[in-house]
């Protein structure tokens, strides 16, 4: 019987996002405080000997990737990454359950992958050291190097400079995604006459013993992608202005470069009440209530479970 391999890839959270410069080779110099939700997706895998690899793709938000050619996908092209770093004549057969939105601003496809090399390092029982992980991940995307971090932490540079920050409280959450993808690099293009953030300007020592205190702290912050996304795509201001008119709301914002949206609220009864409220009113957007991972439970599921089928 072979052993089932199986990793979460969570959802990633920009409590704020500055962009602090652009690089002569066009790529944009970021400043963001990642955090990472209980929702999220989901990879299995089982070994295979004959060094191939295969992907299916199942769950509510498969539709778009199975219609996109395999070798685009980013879990298939991190486990090729990993198989020639690692000179491995293995191979997987490998399951994603895709639950996140596509292209939304919360990291699904970057989770992915930082999942699939969580997963395959494992699998493999490979011994290779955190740099060359790192490499392999800032190579598939400014995100992924974040996500296989898989813990609260301030990023910057590209996403290659990884500084962990202090375990937060739970953060009680609603996420919501208007059904309506929007391009990246058309959003960085909208605001490039905006200017750039200052770069530090949050204390990476900082420790919040509630939810109030560090949304109070993030006012100071924001999402310099937020006003160039909305003249793309108006409903995420709809969004935002449904997230914050709920009781309990301590902070709405837009992930990463969007759509998707985030709130935070006082308690774990106001977020999903908040995220019946709007559903009920809105039934063609992806709405979920979750909350923030601890670090102790990111830790785990950067641990991979193996079980017998």
């Amino acid at each position: 019987m072979s052993a089932t391999y199986r990793q979460h890839a969570p959802a990633k959270i920009n409590l704020f996002l500055h962009v602090t410069g652009k690089r002569d080779d066009g790529y944009h110099l970021l400043e963001s405080l990642v955090c990472f939700t209980e929702a999220g997706d989901v990879l299995n895998g089982e070994l295979r000997d004959d060094g191939k690899i295969t992907l299916a793709i199942t769950g509510p938000m498969a539709s778009p990737l199975s219609q996109a050619p395999a070798e685009d996908n980013l879990v298939i092209r991190a486990a090729r990454l990993l198989q020639q770093e690692a000179q491995t004549t293995l191979g997987a057969d490998l399951i994603l359950d895709k639950r996140l939105p596509v292209a939304s601003g919360i990291g699904g496809g970057s989770a992915d992958a930082a999942a699939t090399l969580r997963l395959l390092v494992d699998m493999w029982k490979l011994d290779l050291g955190t740099e060359s992980l790192s490499r392999i991940a800032l190579s598939l995307g400014a995100d992924v190097p974040v996500c296989l971090n898989g813990k609260t932490t301030l990023m910057s540079g590209i996403g290659e400079k990884l500084n962990d920050f202090p375990e937060l409280p739970s953060l009680p959450m609603v996420l919501i995604n208007p059904g309506k993808p929007v391009s990246t690099p058309a959003i960085f293009k909208a605001r490039e006459e905006d200017g750039f953030s200052d770069e530090n300007l949050w204390d990476i020592t900082a420790h919040y013993q509630s939810g109030a205190a560090l949304a109070a702290d993030l006012q100071e912050c924001g999402n310099d992608l937020t006003l160039a996304a909305t003249s793309i795509l108006p409903e995420i201001c709809d969004v935002l202005n449904a997230l914050a008119r709920e009781e309990g709301c301590l902070l709405a914002r837009m992930s990463g470069s969007g759509a998707t949206c985030f709130a935070i609220y006082d308690t774990t009864d106001q977020a999903e009440q908040a995220a019946n409220t709007i559903a009920s009113a809105h039934d063609d957007w992806w709405i979920t209530p979750t909350q923030t991972l601890s670090e102790q439970a990111s830790t785990l599921s950067n641990i991979g479970a193996s079980f017998l089928d």
